[in-house]
């Protein structure tokens, strides 16, 4: 699963995570900062990322128009960028789960 990581996450977490979601990238790469939800959606849609995010407003955004793209939602509040490293790797698995189940477009973790 390629992800998409939001400007609300640090773009430190790619090179310790490209092991395991090799393609991913940060918004800040891809000179997405500051960049309307629609427009990051719609890139992620195009080009097969997942969304990850600790705004609440691709959760709505998620809920309104389903999937693609899928949203992988981070309610952990202000965390070190360490802590969502190991968020992301501890949960591989169930995150490639939730990359092939056609019914579920969000997947929260906590």
């Amino acid at each position: 699963m390629k992800l998409l990581l939001d400007e609300n996450l640090s773009d430190r977490i790619i090179h310790r995570i490209v092991d395991l979601y090799p393609n991913s990238e940060h918004v800040k790469t891809l000179g997405l900062i500051n960049t309307d939800d629609a427009i990051i959606w719609e890139y992620a849609k195009t080009n097969g990322f997942a969304i990850v995010s600790k705004d609440s407003d691709f959760y709505q955004r998620s809920l309104l128009y389903g999937h693609p793209p899928k949203f992988i939602y981070l309610r952990i509040g202000n965390s070190p960028t360490s802590k969502i490293v190991q968020i992301l790797r501890d949960n591989f698995d169930t995150i490639s789960e939730f990359e092939v189940r056609e019914s579920e477009s969000i997947l929260v973790l906590a």
